[in-house]
């Protein structure tokens, strides 16, 4: 479930600027709000729509960004409310008014408006495929770095746009360090419960799995662990 929120008023761009991780402009686009730390909180979709920014966000996540945006407030003047809006998606033909989703192309369209229906797209299977995170199921509030969650690669995050909340952390990441685990699709035998973790021939611990689909998986892995013979539970992991 989602919910649609709507932040109006002359301060809303240079508001959101200062905070999220990607630039705030005319076009819709995917960001998210971290910790000073860097860490994942929350992860939405900014569309302009006239003279209000709507941000589309995951049911599960809503309360706290409204309490989060409103702290951060102070004498910003914008004003932050739910509204009564759905979300329709498809891969089709994409009906008029709806914005093609940022992330990735595979991803199709969504429309906003009093009504929610999907077209019957496997989304699932899509962001297996193309190893694109859901909230609260890879993308976890207070644990992810979103750089390890594949942010650049699905246009979550902009180098050049200047300071936001965790932006000295994810900057490091990205300039000074070498990532050594991430998100990665892998092949898989069986099945498991999310969460489960993948374990190396000797025990060690090598990742953890998430999503599946078919015969694949997304998976948080350590990439120096990726050898054969992983499991996770009755399940054979394939790298």
């Amino acid at each position: 479930m989602r919910r649609i929120l709507a932040l109006s008023g002359p301060d809303r761009v240079s508001f959101l600027q200062g905070l999220v991780t990607n630039k705030v402009g005319d076009a819709p686009c995917w960001a998210a709000l971290l910790t000073p730390q860097g860490k994942y909180l929350a992860d939405f979709l900014l569309i302009p729509d006239g003279e209000r920014l709507l941000i589309d966000v995951d049911e599960g996540l809503a309360g706290d960004l409204i309490r989060r945006l409103s702290m951060y407030k102070l004498r910003s003047n914008v004003t932050l409310e739910p509204v009564s809006l759905g979300v329709s998606r498809g891969t089709g033909p994409a009906p008029q008014g709806a914005i093609t989703d940022p992330r990735h192309q595979a991803l199709g369209w969504r429309l906003y408006g009093p009504e929610t229906r999907d077209d019957g797209t496997d989304f699932d299977a899509i962001r297996v495929a193309h190893c694109i995170p859901e909230s609260l199921i890879e993308l976890i509030p207070n644990e992810t770095f979103i750089l390890e969650a594949g942010f650049e690669r699905l246009h979550g995050v902009d180098f050049r746009k200047g300071c936001y909340v965790g932006q000295e952390v994810t900057a490091r990441m990205k300039h000074k360090t070498e990532l050594r685990k991430g998100l990665v699709t892998l092949g898989i035998e069986g099945a498991a419960p999310v969460g489960t973790p993948i374990l190396m021939p000797d025990g060690r611990e090598a990742g953890t799995l998430f999503t599946q689909s078919g015969n694949r998986a997304i998976a948080q892995m350590r990439f120096d662990r990726m050898v054969d013979g992983l499991v996770a539970g009755e399940a054979r992991i394939i790298p």
